[in-house]
């Protein structure tokens, strides 16, 4: 009781708390927005080469699919915009004239570029051609990719800093862009923008495997679910691989531009040691050691340069009080990795038995692709938990701590209410998100 008084007191990690939830909640649906608008123009592209209708139908299905998807984003988005003026108002004072830009660029050029030609995609197919329906189909996709970009650019500016000077102002110091191109090709954008897509890209393509491969099983729109499976279960599989490899340079860029968040997801004590590599474990803190464990012995200098005797630099080497929640960092980690490898194994196994000609027949295989879905749902939120509470305790690495960036004038009392309200509007959002799913997907014809 005392530690449930404490923790509802507790203005700061009430606002942590809100910020992880509303974006938690939110990251459910761009993923899958990404992701379908890639499988959609590439349907459209077939339907425009080959004039077969089973691409029309299946463009038809998915594209609703998509809007409805896209709108839950949008509403479920807009709070975190709100979230930065009410809970982190001196963070937005400080690094507002950099933060703002790219969400500002998000707003006019993604948002607006998806939103227009989204509804040409959904109500111009009998009036514009084939030709500039594939357009729209491909503005659309560059619209949600051109949306993760800007966002990624924003969060990475906070992951590695550059391109910026600090200005005294009447209120206070504040950062401001000196070199616009270092902002936005900050040290870490690149392979966090590959991890983030390509993450997206398997969250939109294992929906697709998931309701293609339940239709299947029910006997619901069976040629088109056949045919969106055998376009995504190779798709499953090459961007598995993909991801693996872009995984690996992320990790050496948090090797290389924030030591202390690779010694957390690692549970690396030691100063400048060989680090180990551990598939599983439980950090305890206060005996500095990992419990449970199975590690590879230098595993991350292995990982990160082709050399085991590497010195890492460890938690040690840091005062303990700037350690992160190891045991959160740690785990959601490796939570992220045995997904990665759990999804890489089932797409080998799905692709085996479509060589086979035998994937629509085998029961078991399409009810674990039925449950496809969830593996890159989680191991996206959980290397978002990772990434984020692993910088901890800075808001911008190195800069600003998350202790300076919240706002004191609002009250704990506040912050719970609101954290109430918003929890109980998105699960009545998700509640409303999957009947109407569900009611899409149920229309589809028996064959």
């Amino acid at each position: 009781m005392e530690i449930l008084e404490r923790i509802i007191s507790d203005q700061l990690l009430l606002a942590r708390v809100q910020f992880a939830l509303t974006a938690s909640f939110h990251y459910i649906y761009p993923p899958i927005t990404i992701g379908l608008s890639l499988f959609i123009v590439l349907i459209e592209g077939l339907y425009l080469k080959s004039k077969d209708d089973i691409y029309l139908k299946l463009s038809k299905f998915w594209t609703e699919i998509f809007a409805l998807t896209f709108v839950m984003g949008v509403v479920t988005g807009i709070v975190m915009e709100f979230q930065f003026g009410m809970n982190w108002s001196r963070f937005s004072r400080f690094a507002g004239d950099i933060f703002g830009a790219p969400l500002a660029a998000e707003a006019i050029f993604a948002f607006f570029l998806e939103s227009v030609f989204l509804g040409l995609l959904l109500f111009g197919r009998n009036r514009i051609s084939p030709k500039m329906h594939f357009f729209s189909a491909l503005m659309v996709m560059l619209g949600a990719h051109l949306s993760a970009i800007w966002i990624i650019v924003a969060n990475s500016w906070m992951q590695t800093p550059k391109g910026f000077r600090l200005v005294e102002h009447g209120d206070g110091i504040r950062a401001e862009i000196s070199d616009l191109s270092a902002v936005i090709l900050n040290p870490s954008t690149i392979e966090r923008l590959s991890h983030v897509i390509l993450g997206a890209w398997l969250a939109g393509i294992t929906f697709v495997i998931s309701i293609s491969a339940w239709q299947i099983l029910k006997k619901k729109d069976f040629h088109t679910a056949r045919l969106a499976l055998k376009i995504c279960v190779p798709l499953f599989l090459i961007v598995s691989l993909l991801q693996l490899g872009v995984g690996h340079a992320s990790a050496i860029g948090v090797f290389k531009n924030q030591p202390l968040k690779l010694a957390a997801f690692e549970g690396h004590f030691a100063e400048n040691a060989p680090a180990a590599l551990y598939l599983f474990g439980w950090v305890d803190r206060e005996k500095e050691i990992v419990r449970f464990g199975l590690s590879i012995r230098g595993g991350v200098g292995l990982l990160v340069s082709g050399d085991p005797s590497l010195p890492v630099t460890g938690l040690k080497s840091y005062s303990k009080i700037d350690w992160p929640m190891l045991n959160v960092v740690f785990q959601s980690y490796h939570i992220m990795i045995a997904l990665g490898f759990a999804i890489i194994g089932l797409g080998i196994l799905s692709c085996y038995y479509l060589i086979r000609g035998k994937l629509f027949e085998t029961k078991w295989i399409l009810r674990l692709l039925m449950l496809s879905v969830l593996g890159p749902q989680i191991a996206n939120q959980a290397g978002w938990i990772a990434a984020e509470a692993g910088r901890q305790p800075w808001i911008i690495y190195g800069i600003m701590k998350t202790v300076e960036a919240f706002s004191p004038s609002v009250s704990a009392t506040s912050i719970l209410f609101s954290i109430t309200v918003f929890t109980t509007i998105y699960l009545l959002l998700f509640a409303c998100y999957i009947f109407l799913l569900a009611k899409k997907i149920s229309k589809a014809g028996t064959t």
